[in-house]
């Protein structure tokens, strides 16, 4: 039984390291501002298949926004999905780009200060 037990904390910390390695290096900790709306129901977006998050950060002057995906995880699902309406929101954490978009995996997201 300790044996088992050995060997399950051993690979449980070989995973958390292996996360630590891939996230940790090269990975860029961001800060952005806009509204979340969605994909699908609110964006009619072409290339939609269901409802997803999207950040959408107005462009400067006539420029186009730049969209950004929520990944969908827990600290997105646990500020809630904004279907057919937006909301201000200030999302921290990391971007990639995948499939042509951007991805933006949240660790924190919070109502911008008034």
């Amino acid at each position: 039984m300790k044996r088992i037990l050995g060997i399950t904390l051993a690979f449980v910390a070989l995973a958390a390291l292996a996360t630590f390695v891939v996230a940790g290096e090269g990975t860029k900790i961001v800060k952005v501002e806009g509204k979340l709306s969605c994909a699908s129901c609110s964006l009619k977006m072409a290339d939609a298949s269901g409802c997803q998050d999207v950040l959408v950060v107005s462009g400067k002057e006539g420029a186009e926004p730049t969209y950004y995906y929520l990944v969908k995880n827990d600290v997105a699902k646990e500020f809630g999905h904004s279907c057919k309406d937006e909301k201000a929101v200030v999302v921290t954490g990391t971007l990639e780009e995948k499939d042509g978009k951007t991805w933006l995996a949240a660790v924190k997201m919070e109502n911008p200060a008034a």
